[in-house]
């Protein structure tokens, strides 16, 4: 084992360190010269100690001298403070006084605040239900045949339908280059009356006669009384005592018959023309120079009479409408006897229609009419009944037009009426614009759809914001309406047999409405029901434009 040099020097130096410490603790020496270091220790440290006790005796006699400073000090601030909080709790006091009364003050002006509000509300609360009332009243006021079902007829102040034509600077009649209409000339039943020349020709011979010949004729109408009389002899049985005779024909009951051309007269001026029983007898009197004077009570029998022998024609015609893949349903009030009783009308677009006389409303008064069995569209002005029949449903939008200029004239404050109404407006006029055989387009209607929804959308949103009034909600209510039945609405888009509008109905309803003015009210439901029947029957007998209506209800009566 290899070790160094420095190594062994260092190992013995400290080996002969040691044995110098281990010789002067064998002699002594250490222990004295330690003790000597440790005396010399204790008394550095005695008089430190008796140093920081007289600091800390001089420490504590300051501290006492603060103290007792601090002390004086305290007690003068604490007087100081007494003083004070003296002074705060008279000054506490005084504004406890002053906050007290002034509270007192705000309360009562509270009080008063409390009243005049209440006063004001109590005061805008009545203008609020005075203008509901005012609303309510001027909306019923203003209603007339342009925004509501109220017809024309019922408006006394109707106003006159402006000209929108401008005037052309020419003269009334026929226009130049224009094909003319003459009066058609008729066949003389006598002889042509030839006019003599005028004088001036006869006086000079130099005037000779032409090819030429002017006609002009002079047509007048009379009446003549065409009575046929049968006379059947009487044969007596001298063995048998039986009389017989000839038969009359079929018809002739009494001593004196009426034919189908007097009954057809009197039965369209009283049915057709809308003309009083007492009317149509006198006019018929005046036209025979008083020959004929019929009865009240026969002129009454001619409806049930024509009723009765075109039972079998009103039947097809009843087919007919079942058969029809679209079709047209109303009704209207009647008067039987001061009652109250209702007209349904159902008819198709090519112009085949009847009319049913009922004593009630709803499913009751859809019984016996062709809508009870009906598997087709039904046209109608939002009877929740109709919605139980047919497969679907159009709704006029001729009343939802009307219904929305109410809504625009009663709440001019909402935007969507105005545009709801524009765009239905759009929509009739493109979808009369279009061929019935054209397919509807697809992309047009969605377009069409998207704007109804997108202003019902904001119709939702105004309501929200500012809600209908409690006196006028019809504006709201045709909103929601018109959000439930939107198919209802939008159908005529779809199928182009589909009308827009109930305007067939509706026009066929105004010919029983003006036999309903004119006669005020019926006797008897029969003579409703008879009458009916027999509009029923005109409708018909009129689509055949070659038929002459006087000639074919005289061939009826015959």
């Amino acid at each position: 084992m290899n070790i160094s040099f420095e190594r062994v020097t260092m190992l013995e130096y400290r080996l002969k360190a040691a044995e110098a410490q281990l010789e002067s603790f064998r002699s002594g020496e250490k222990y004295v010269r330690m003790e000597h270091e440790f005396q010399k220790e204790l008394r550095k440290k005695d008089r430190r100690i008796r140093e920081q006790d007289f600091e800390l005796s001089r420490s504590h006699s300051e501290t006492v001298s603060v103290r007792n400073q601090w002390f004086a000090i305290f007690e003068d601030m604490e007087m100081e403070h007494a003083r004070q909080l003296q002074t705060l709790r008279k000054e506490k006091e005084q504004l406890e006084q002053k906050l007290r009364k002034t509270e007192k003050q705000r309360d009562d002006a509270l009080d008063k605040v409390t009243e005049q509000r209440r006063r004001i509300y109590a005061l805008e609360t009545e203008q609020e239900e005075e203008k509901g009332k005012n609303l309510k009243l001027r909306a019923q006021i203003n209603r007339d045949y342009e925004n509501s079902s109220i017809p024309s007829s019922k408006d006394p102040n109707h106003k006159k339908i402006s000209n929108s034509r401008e005037k052309s600077g020419r003269k009334p009649g026929g226009q130049p280059g224009h094909k003319g209409h003459g009066r058609k000339k008729q066949e003389p039943a006598t002889e042509p009356i030839l006019l003599p020349p005028p004088p001036e020709v006869l006086e000079d011979s130099d005037f000779k006669k032409t090819s030429k010949t002017i006609v002009k004729q002079l047509v007048n109408v009379r009446m003549v009384l065409d009575v046929a009389e049968y006379r059947a002899d009487v044969y007596y049985n001298s063995q048998t005592g039986e009389r017989i005779h000839a038969a009359f024909p079929d018809g002739m009951k009494d001593d004196v018959n009426y034919g189908g051309s007097v009954k057809a007269f009197l039965f369209l001026l009283n049915n057709d023309c809308c003309t009083s029983i007492d009317k149509s007898r006198k006019f018929l009197s005046d036209l025979t120079d008083g020959k004929l004077n019929i009865s009240k009570g026969m002129i009454n029998k001619l409806s049930r009479e024509f009723a009765q022998k075109t039972e079998k024609e009103r039947k097809r015609l009843f087919s007919d409408l079942l058969l029809s893949p679209v079709m047209h349903t109303d009704c209207t009030n009647a008067k039987e006897n001061g009652k109250n009783a209702y007209v349904y009308v159902c008819a198709s677009p090519d112009g085949t229609a009847m009319y049913f006389a009922r004593k009630k409303k709803g499913h009751e008064g859809v019984k016996g009419t062709p809508v009870e069995d009906y598997q087709g569209i039904l046209i109608h002005d939002h009877d929740r009944t109709f919605y139980n029949y047919g497969t679907a449903h159009q709704e006029c939008l001729a009343h939802i037009l009307r219904y929305l200029k109410d809504s625009i004239d009663n709440e001019p404050d909402r935007t969507w009426n105005r545009q709801m109404r524009m765009l239905i407006q759009e929509m009739i006029h493109y979808r009369n614009s279009q061929e019935r055989d054209v397919k509807p387009d697809a992309e047009k209607n969605r377009y069409f759809e998207e704007q109804y929804c997108e202003i019902l959308q904001k119709a939702r949103d105004e309501y929200e914001y500012i809600p209908a009034s409690d006196y006028y909600k019809d504006g709201y209510n045709l909103y929601q309406r018109m959000e439930e039945y939107k198919t209802s609405h939008l159908l005529f888009l779809a199928d182009h047999r589909v009308p827009a509008t109930n305007n067939e109905a509706e026009r066929l309803l105004r010919r029983y409405k003006r036999k309903q003015q004119q006669a005020v009210s019926f006797r008897g439901f029969e003579s409703i029901e008879y009458l009916c029947e027999c509009m029923s029957m005109l409708i018909k007998i009129r689509q055949n434009e070659e038929d002459n209506i006087f000639n074919r209800i005289s061939q009826i009566f015959g």
